[in-house]
């Protein structure tokens, strides 16, 4: 693996993770509109699984291996034959 490949790779990672976290604060703001608490042990886990989700992508990525795979490569030619 090239360095850029690399470094596209991590870059990748972060912008997901910033994506996930974004979305958890937005979760939380509209949460303290209705004025309702978001307990800070959920909030904890919400970051725990992001960072699961964020190291799963660098792992994927140093071993090779596809990040998600929507549609099945033999799926996909059987349905365009």
């Amino acid at each position: 693996m090239s360095l850029t490949g690399l470094l596209l790779g991590v870059i990748n990672a972060a912008i997901v993770a910033a994506i996930f976290v974004l979305i958890g604060a937005i979760i939380v703001m509209i949460a303290k509109w209705f004025s309702y608490s978001i307990d800070w042990n959920v909030q904890r886990l919400y970051l725990l699984v992001v960072l699961l989700i964020v190291l799963y992508m660098i792992v994927a990525m140093l071993l090779g291996l596809p990040t998600w795979r929507i549609v099945h490569a033999d799926l996909a030619l059987r349905l365009t034959a």
